[in-house]
């Protein structure tokens, strides 16, 4: 079937997809952007340029191609950044595939905003983003200051090779350093800041996870690999060891999304921080040296 505009083709596609009931959430929330994202990117127009091509005429064949990626979509259940290759965070375009989940981290928001400024001071050289994944958080790191060190590190040799392409995609290969190990293993302290955005999915919302989500590497987020029910066994093993690699003055900045509840109740007397991101406020947390030891 031919669409006779973009904006016809992105709208016949988002019908398409909230007919066939996808889940969201790998870099949009709802099928229209998700159908832009698809349509603009299979007729290779700029993906934040909707507005300027809107009307602009799809012949049949392409008509056609695009046709056929919704229908991948849909069929395969696959997040649209793996039919892509690509996928955004703060505007900074990524390579992914399915190595790695689909980078969408909260953390990239007060890294990106200046929040965590205050949090560090004019010492401040060395960072850690632990669990990488594809290096997003470590390439945004390196963007936002330019004095600092990352070690990315990662248990996965498999993220860590598309974690690598994205390193050298920025140019930063001098500035990134990239380790292979589990957990702390492959830590150098000290850090003046650690960024992590572990695996932390309790194992109810495991099971009941869309298959969007099930096409990730379930490596990247169940947080019951040590036998936990509650998604805190990776972080339980990091909050027990972290202070030994932290500089006296350093923060942690870590992921929980929505499991702030049995964070809390795993770690009753930590006081930690909680950092205001677009999902709310209790997605991501701070903690310095201090309250940690």
């Amino acid at each position: 079937m031919s669409h006779s505009t973009v904006l016809a083709a992105i709208e016949a596609a988002a019908s398409r997809m909230d007919a066939a009931g996808l889940a969201f959430g790998h870099g949009t929330t709802n099928a229209f952007d998700e159908a832009a994202w698809l349509v603009l990117w299979r007729l290779g127009l700029p993906l934040d340029g909707l507005d300027e091509v809107a009307t602009q005429p799809v012949d049949a064949a392409l008509a056609a191609a695009v046709d056929a990626l919704i229908t991948e979509r849909i069929a395969t259940r696959r997040p649209a950044a793996y039919l892509t290759g690509e996928a955004w965070l703060q505007g900074v375009p990524f390579f992914v595939d399915e190595r790695v989940i689909v980078p969408r981290s909260l953390i990239a928001e007060p890294l990106a905003d200046g929040t965590l400024d205050s949090w560090l001071s004019d010492r401040t050289r060395r960072v850690l983003d632990l669990c990488t994944g594809n290096g997003s958080l470590a390439v945004l790191a390196a963007m936002a200051w330019p004095e600092v060190q990352v070690d990315a590190t990662d248990l996965s040799a498999d993220a860590l090779a598309v974690a690598a392409s994205n390193v050298q995609r920025h140019g930063l290969q001098d500035r990134i350093t990239l380790r292979q190990g589990h957990g702390l293993a492959a830590a150098r302290g000290p850090y003046d800041l650690i960024l992590c955005n572990p695996p932390y999915v309790n194992r109810a919302s495991m099971t009941a996870l869309p298959p969007e989500y099930q096409a990730e590497p379930a490596i990247a987020l169940d947080g019951n690999t040590e036998g936990g029910h509650d998604g805190m066994d990776f972080i339980r093993r990091l909050i027990k060891g972290v202070a030994k690699v932290m500089s006296d003055d350093a923060v942690l900045v870590l992921e929980v999304g929505n499991e702030r509840a049995h964070f809390e109740a795993a770690f009753k007397r930590l006081p930690a921080i909680w950092l205001p991101t677009s999902a709310g406020d209790d997605q991501v947390l701070l903690l310095t040296k201090d309250q940690l030891l």
